[in-house]
């Protein structure tokens, strides 16, 4: 499902600091999304989380207690949100919780509005075949739904913060720096794949579009699966590394295709760096390629009576 919200946030962040180019802009807003900060994206990262977020961690920190109750399970599963593979099941046995705390402590996130569900289109085997005699794995399977973050710089605090709380607490702030150099790109790729979404269909605009997001099941992951009403399926992945997207990536989401039993109408690659030449030459009405600078186009305009819900507000 698109996240709306987000692309007011994204939009918000954009016109307040007016980063120099988009790769800045989704990079700065994948930290401090959601926040009514100015921030100076002149400033590399590391010296701004230092700044606004290390050096204001007692402050920050009183803030989140209140947003969580202090409850350790919230925030148990929060942390298990931010680093894991945002399913439901999978989060529970993370942070130690069952069906029964665990669902309250998502009930209460999600009334909070911290975070918002995301609902598999997985079809179970059961439904598929109900008559059939199914194996020992597919009946056991259990669909689990998965979960997104309503603001990004929470799930930045629950990824990288909340775990060296301690260090932090005693002034010890390298850790947490060293961590996220390591791996702020691996990080930031969630939030890429939420905003590659939102431009997918801002392009299809004109579409009526009945299904969006990304799909999972037992065996294969794909970041975007966007269906329209007249049956057009578009297929994409999102790619936030350091270096161009070559066409072994296109052979990997062919297979999946395949492995799915769909024709996708277009194939979408998203990239940070941009495409091999080879990939370029391929792009036309099966291949669509977008780089950073594409998503201007989801700030072309700052719409006027905006104002997206901020955190701490």
């Amino acid at each position: 499902m698109t996240n709306l919200r987000l692309l007011e946030q994204f939009r918000s962040f954009y016109f307040k600091n007016y980063p120099d180019d988009m790769e800045t802009q989704i990079s700065y807003f994948a930290v401090f999304g959601g926040l009514d900060w100015d921030i100076d994206t002149t400033k590399s990262l590391k010296e701004l989380i230092h700044t606004l977020v290390l050096e204001n961690f007692d402050e920050l920190y009183e803030k989140v207690q209140e947003l969580t109750l202090g409850d350790k399970s919230y925030k148990r599963l929060l942390r298990a949100l931010a680093v894991g593979d945002r399913k439901i099941f999978s989060a529970f046995n993370r942070a130690g919780l069952n069906n029964g705390n665990g669902g309250a402590a998502l009930n209460y996130l999600q009334e909070k509005g911290l975070i918002e569900m995301e609902y598999s289109r997985e079809v179970h085997p059961r439904q598929e075949s109900p008559k059939a005699k199914l194996k020992r794995a597919d009946a056991k399977h259990r669909i689990s739904h998965k979960v997104f973050f309503t603001y990004p710089f929470i799930r930045f605090w629950f990824y990288f913060i909340s775990p060296n709380f301690k260090a932090i607490q005693e002034g010890d702030f390298e850790k947490v720096l060293e961590d996220f150099e390591l791996r702020h790109n691996s990080y930031t790729s969630l939030v890429y794949e939420e905003l590659s979404e939102l431009l997918l269909n801002y392009n299809l605009r004109d579409a009526h579009i009945i299904s969006s997001g990304s799909y999972w099941d037992a065996n294969v992951e794909i970041d975007i699966l966007t269906v329209t009403e007249n049956q057009r399926i578009y297929v994409g992945e999102c790619k936030w590394t350091n270096h161009k997207i070559n066409k072994k990536e296109l052979h990997k989401i062919n297979d999946k295709c395949q492995r799915l039993n769909i024709v996708p109408t277009q194939i979408v690659l998203f990239s940070k760096r941009g495409f091999s030449k080879e990939l370029e030459a391929m792009a036309g009405v099966n291949l669509a390629l977008y780089s950073s600078e594409d998503f201007k186009a989801l700030v072309k305009s700052n719409p006027k009576g905006s104002n997206p819900k901020m955190l701490f507000s």
